[in-house]
């Protein structure tokens, strides 16, 4: 099926109650509803991004130029006043961080495939919150095309301690943040 043909399906797809999907890289992804500590953390740190000078958007699909990609990060931060006013998709041009809370059936994803297709579309920083193991991942300076794209530099915080996020000029307080029971811990960053 051409790209054309599955951004168009995906457009008009409708998942099962209960489930998200996600465009990536021509494949539509379905994952289930996630787990109150996953939920319990985009709260936390939508309420630390001042409201005055930024709009954090829950649920918003990004469009990915120049690739069939169409991801819903768990927040999406743009300045305001920038991005469309309407509409299903929000430009990756427009996003100033995208954020994902891990979960633990979207490891790989969060760490390799999103990186790099936010990196690709030029998105300035990319926070990973990971409660499996118990740390943020700042990535920016995106550099590269296509699944090769990656970031330059990256930046470890680990829960309890305050996360910068220059690309938009706060610290993170991570202390409230909890982890997953009886998870086995992954081989990324």
């Amino acid at each position: 099926m051409s790209d054309r043909r599955i951004t168009k399906f995906f457009a008009e797809f409708e998942p099962p109650e209960g489930a998200r999907a996600e465009l990536l890289r021509g494949q539509i992804v379905l994952t289930a509803s996630p787990d109150l500590v996953h939920n319990a953390i985009v709260e936390t740190v939508q309420d630390q991004i001042p409201r005055t000078g930024w709009r954090r958007l829950q649920t918003q699909r990004v469009a990915i130029p120049e690739e069939p990609s169409e991801p819903q990060p768990d927040l999406v931060v743009i300045e305001r006043g920038t991005g469309p006013d309407r509409g299903r998709l929000m430009s990756a041009g427009a996003a100033r961080l995208l954020v994902e809370v891990v979960s633990t059936n979207s490891v790989h994803r969060d760490y390799s495939v999103k990186r790099s297709i936010y990196a690709a579309a030029e998105v300035s920083g990319y926070l990973i919150i990971d409660p499996v193991m118990a740390q943020c991942l700042l990535f920016t300076e995106p550099t590269g095309a296509g699944e090769d794209a990656d970031y330059r530099w990256r930046r470890i915080t680990k829960f309890g301690d305050l996360a910068p996020l220059g690309p938009i000029g706060i610290e993170l307080d991570t202390s409230e943040f909890a982890t997953y029971e009886n998870v086995k811990p992954h081989r990324y960053p």
